[in-house]
């Protein structure tokens, strides 16, 4: 991998990892229409480690409060009526789902999953699934003619089932194209939570499965040869201050707009992938990464 390359698939993982269109897709196509090889399942988990150290600085203060009133709650019973304490609880319940998945799927996610065909789907059904997502709530939030607005729920209502489902959502980011905050934002809004909780959530649970997933893939990069440390850890932090702007406009965007905009983007992305697939002019089927 080249330093170029490096620095423009940190862009892309930046640009895209927190927004619902699928980091892990854009990465895949971003080298498919470059006529790079596919950066791979390593890569893009390395990187992440970057997206989400933005993370930990932006939620700084939330994940403090939140890893003090869990650890205190270990021995300290009424500590685990504390909301920061629950919320320590829910994130390492809802993160049960994609850890056995991860590791189960392996194999699939670092082969099939990425064939571009899949990609295209995940884009496109996915896509229709927020947008539906999106109007439900707009419409709880506007009300109607002869409804009122509903009040939609916030992370003070959070629980185990709740938890769950959250956490099988992401799950579902493992298959590029899904998006881990498009389906777990999805997810949160159609069992009633507000915009900016549901995001909230879904941002404080990726914290732990992404920065797993990052240093299992890490260790398994150093005891390979066929990783160019420096172009990767060149994308890593690009990743980390593209992404730490992307976090704190998009926690202003959705409390205002709509998902609109990234569903009709992923729809029309799913489809021209799937006519030049047809065409022959992409094949779903990633080249070899070079490392």
């Amino acid at each position: 991998m080249s330093w170029f390359e490096s620095l423009i698939l940190g862009l892309v993982q930046g640009l895209t990892e927190f927004l619902p269109v699928s980091s892990s897709a854009h990465l895949r196509l971003t080298a498919a229409f470059s006529g790079w090889h596919d950066p791979g399942a390593a890569f893009t988990a390395i990187t992440q480690i970057g997206t989400e150290a933005a993370v930990l600085i932006y939620f700084r203060k939330d994940i403090g409060r939140i890893i003090s009133a869990w650890t205190r709650s270990l021995t300290n019973k009424e500590m685990r009526r504390d909301p920061d304490a629950r919320m320590g609880w829910l994130v390492i319940i809802g993160s049960v789902p994609i850890g056995v998945l991860g590791l189960t799927l392996k194999d699939q996610i670092e082969g099939p999953f990425r064939d571009l065909r899949i990609t295209a789907t995940m884009l496109i059904v996915v896509g229709v699934i927020i947008g539906i997502a999106d109007r439900l709530a707009a419409r709880d939030e506007q009300g109607g003619r002869h409804r009122a607005p509903k009040q939609r729920k916030d992370l003070d209502n959070l629980g185990v089932r709740d938890g769950l489902i959250y956490g099988l959502c992401q799950a579902m980011a493992l298959v590029p194209g899904v998006s881990r905050s498009g389906a777990t934002i999805s997810g949160g809004l159609f069992m009633g939570y507000r915009r900016e909780a549901a995001a909230r959530y879904s941002f404080l649970l990726a914290v732990p499965a992404v920065l797993a997933s990052g240093l299992f893939e890490l260790k398994d990069a150093m005891e390979s040869d066929h990783v160019s440390w420096g172009p990767t850890l060149f994308a890593t932090v690009i990743a980390f201050g593209t992404g730490y702007v992307v976090i704190a406009w998009f926690m202003k965007f959705i409390s205002t707009k709509s998902f609109m905009p990234f569903v009709w983007y992923r729809i029309a992305l799913g489809i021209l992938i799937i006519g030049l697939v047809a065409a022959g002019v992409l094949s779903p089927h990633a080249a070899e990464s070079a490392g």
